[in-house]
Parts: C-alpha cells; structure tokens; sequence
C-alpha cells in the first residue's frame, strides 16, 4: 500500500509544496525548496514504513513540510544574514509562522511559478523539463525517458535552467502588465510543446505519454481558473488538447504502434472530452481573435466527425489554408495536401506535394504513397521504401513496413 501511495502524493502533492516554498524563498532559492520537498518525502517514507499510514496522509505532508521551513529558518543562519533582506523583513516569528498550504495559494503558487519557468531565455526543452520536474512531479528518469534521453543530460538540462534563472533573479509574481499578453503566448507554447510530446512521442511507454498529456491539460486549466489569464486563446489550447485526447486510446496499439486515422475504431473515441472539446472552442469565440490554437482545435473538431464526407474535408482544408498564412509549417503543408486529395482530388494533392518537396522526411513520402495509391503501384511502394530508409523510430520503421507488406500482397 505504501510503495503505491507514495508516489501517487509524490506526483499530486511535491509540485504543490515547491510551488508555495518557491514562492516564499524566491526562484534563487529553489534548491532549498526542493530539499525542503525531498526532505518531507524521505521522512514520510521511513516513518510509514515503521508506524503506518496516517489517516490523513495529505495533511501529514504538509504538517511536515510546515515544520521544515521552520527548522530551516531556525537553524539556518543565511536567513538571519541574507535571505530576510530578501524578503523585506529582518526578523520572523517563528512561533506565529505558517507556511501558507491552502488551495488558493498553492493554486496561486504554481501559476507564478508556470510564467517564471516559461521564460525566453530558457530553451524550450529546458522549459518543458522544469515544468516536468517542479510543477508536475516527474521523477528525472521519467523526464529522460520522456525526451529519449538519459538522466545525466537531463540532470545537466534542470542544472542550467535553474542556473539562468537564478542569475537573472527572476521575480516570482503575477501582475496585469502589458507583458502579460506576450508571456502569456510563451506559456501556452511550453503547454502546447508538453502536450505533444506525449501525444506524439516515440516512447513506448503509453502510461507515460498520457500522463504527459494530462499534466500539459492541468497546466492549461491553471490559466483558465484565473481570470486574468482566461484568455480566448487559453481555451482554444485546452478545446484542441480535449479533440486530440478523445482520441488517444484509439490510436494506439498495446503494443504503443500507432493506428492510422481511418483505422481507428470510433466507438473506442472519448465523447466527454469530445463534449468538452467543443465547449472550449465556443467559449474561445467570445473575442474576435483567431490565433494557430483556434484553427488547431477546429481541424480537430473536424476530425472528431465520424462522417467523411467533402464537407468535412473542405472545412479542414480551408482551416489549415488559414493556419499556413499565419505559421508555415511543414507539418502543417502535408497535413493540408491530404486534406486537399480528400476535398478535392489525388492527382491536385500530388501536384501540390511535389511542390512541398520534403525529400527528407519520412512523413512526405508517407503522405505521397498515400497519395498514389490505386493510381501508380510503383511510386506507392517507392515512397513507401524510402520513408523505410529515412524513419528514425522502430514505431515508425514497423507503420511503414507493415504498408508496404499490405501493398505489395
């Protein structure tokens, strides 16, 4: 029971703390929140083992946690030197100090938090790594495995991240400046970028990859419960993030191989999230904005019909016509060449692949073996083979062979 519970209230609870201890110590200080945090659980560890679970685990986590920053502040003689300049004031009371665990500000705690992790001057990887580990409870191998990596490169990663942002003595606050609007677009890109990384990962770990998910969903819905950042674009992100997660289950084997769109069984797709889905785009409405996120969660909405009819397929096409002209993406020109044969025609979809000409990706040649498909066998097989040579994960060489065994039989 203990070996279960542990790490689920780690996941839940660890991100809860740091946020608030952060906030309380300030970003130069996170190393003492996390020790703080690790502390706590090391402790909650060895006494359960011995005494039992208490009945109120939660709150044993965070009497303890209390009963930590205090023992720091008493033993610790930087407070006294240092840290309380910091704080503006030069003295605490210890007796009358609590540390501050209510919902409000732990809520309050790891929305700042979110803004100061999501900063420019981190890489987006670094970005998405912290988020990971400080806000939502990811173990470092985890986080490795999450990125195909190993732990020593991620441990370097979080080192440096936390380094920058320590140099920079960024503030931990949130206040309605006229940067919020820019800071506001690089959060919801780190969500975006988490998102996709268990949605598209190539990890075969499906727990894992739905959990990265459900995290980057969290995060959104931070913002959304602040009505400072519940913002149209907020709720097209999380509309788009519901689309694609009702489908999960289905597009993917037990195995972790993917299943392609038009193979996936509909009755295995989520309509709640579906539901949710479309209340968050309709609310994404209320303001005449259209950024990448809107467009995104229409396609999606799209996608969710069941019928494929040309209606469906023209509205598809018409959103990622749209999407191009704000963000050209690659992805986004194969994704809309589909949409074309499907609106339209194969032969003007194979016209405007070649105009692409992306001979080094492995999802061009999919898309144009898809595309000649019942109209030339030899260029089908050809693509199909050179994707083959170019795809770099065994999930993908396994898609790909398994189609040119089905072509060619």
């Amino acid at each position: 029971m203990q070996d279960v519970l542990i790490p689920q209230l780690f996941k839940t609870e660890y991100r809860k703390i740091i946020a608030v201890l952060c906030k309380l110590f300030g970003i130069v200080h996170v190393e003492i929140a996390e020790d703080i945090a690790n502390d706590t659980f090391l402790l909650a560890t060895e006494t359960w083992g011995m005494k039992g679970i208490p009945q109120n685990p939660k709150a044993w986590l965070y009497t303890v946690a209390k009963n930590k920053t205090k023992d720091y502040f008493r033993r610790n003689k930087i407070f006294t030197d240092k840290i309380s300049v910091e704080f503006k004031f030069s003295q605490i009371d210890l007796e009358a100090f609590d540390l501050d665990l209510s919902d409000k500000n732990i809520n309050d705690s790891q929305l700042q938090m979110l803004f100061v992790i999501c900063n420019p001057l981190l890489s987006k990887e670094t970005q998405i790594g912290l988020a990971l580990r400080i806000l939502c409870g990811f173990g470092i191998e985890e986080i490795a495995e999450a990125f195909l990596t190993n732990k020593e490169t991620i441990n370097k990663r979080l080192y440096r991240g936390k380094e920058k942002l320590r140099l920079e003595n960024i503030s931990i606050e949130f206040s309605n400046n006229i940067n919020q609007e820019k800071r506001l677009e690089t959060v919801l890109t780190t969500i975006y970028l988490l998102f996709n990384e268990g949605y598209y990962s190539s990890t075969q770990n499906i727990k894992l990859r739905k959990e990265l998910c459900i995290e980057a969903m969290r995060l959104n819905y931070l913002l959304l419960e602040n009505e400072t950042t519940n913002r149209p674009n907020v709720s097209a992100l999380m509309s788009l993030m519901c689309f694609h997660s009702s489908r999960f289950n289905a597009r993917t084997h037990k195995n972790g191989e993917t299943i392609l769109y038009n193979e996936q069984n509909k009755e295995n797709w989520n309509k709640e999230l579906i539901e949710k889905g479309e209340h968050y785009l309709l609310f994404s409405a209320k303001e005449n904005q259209i950024t990448k996120y809107h467009l995104e969660a229409g396609i999606a909405f799209w996608h969710t019909r069941i019928t494929d009819s040309k209606e469906k397929w023209e509205n598809i096409l018409q959103l990622y016509n749209q999407l191009l002209q704000i963000e050209y993406s690659p992805i986004v020109a194969i994704s809309r060449t589909y949409a074309l044969s499907k609106a339209r025609s194969k032969p003007l979809a194979i016209k405007e692949a070649l105009k692409i000409n992306l001979n080094e990706s492995y999802l061009y040649h999919s898309l144009l073996a898809e595309l000649y498909k019942n109209i030339d066998l030899e260029k089908e097989i050809q693509h199909l083979e050179i994707a083959l040579k170019i795809a770099k994960t065994e999930n993908e060489k396994k898609m790909i062979h398994l189609k040119i065994k089905k072509t060619i039989n």
